[in-house]
């Protein structure tokens, strides 16, 4: 048997191809749905381990995106020992009433993890909730960028952006 690459083995469970509408509103004829790689356990681990490097110098909590990021920055936190906060795309209104759960985030330095970013607007809108509970946003990692060009969130381009893997390499 060979062993695949990393965006092989992903292509090979997760691109599908139709007509799909994306949440920046795009139409594409081609879907990766991370949710086929996020439940296959050896493929979620092999882009949690490939994510790692990727993390900012001086990361002091993982924050998974609703509901993509959450499986992944569970898996990063397993293998790293950083501690994990979940960020929903809204505050509760029952329980805590929070929008950030999990680990603390007040005065650390967090990296939001999300799994698929094409324009990065539910990134963009996690940095503001996640910032609001106190936190430093110190860069964003994802499986796989989507977009044009280089990773980046349009809306708030200070905030760097670092990928696993890219659309390109998973058409190739």
């Amino acid at each position: 048997m060979i062993d695949l690459s990393l965006p092989q083995a992903v292509r090979a469970v997760a691109l599908l191809q139709g007509e799909f509408r994306l949440r920046s509103g795009q139409i594409s004829s081609t879907y990766f749905d991370k949710y086929r790689f996020e439940a296959d356990p050896a493929l979620l681990k092999r882009v949690a381990i490939e994510m790692i490097p990727l993390l900012p110098e001086g990361s002091e909590v993982l924050a998974g995106l609703e509901l993509g990021g959450v499986p992944i920055a569970t898996a990063i936190s397993l293998t790293t020992g950083l501690p994990a906060a979940f960020v929903r795309k809204q505050a509760k209104d029952y329980g805590t009433c929070l929008a950030v759960e999990g680990s603390n985030v007040v005065g650390k330095r967090v990296v939001l993890i999300e799994d698929v970013i094409t324009t990065g607007g539910a990134v963009a809108d996690a940095a503001r909730l996640v910032e609001q509970a106190g936190a430093n946003v110190i860069g964003v990692v994802c499986a796989i960028w989507r977009g044009d060009g280089t990773p980046r969130i349009a809306v708030a381009p200070n905030l760097p952006v670092f990928a696993a893997m890219d659309k390109n390499e998973l058409l190739s």
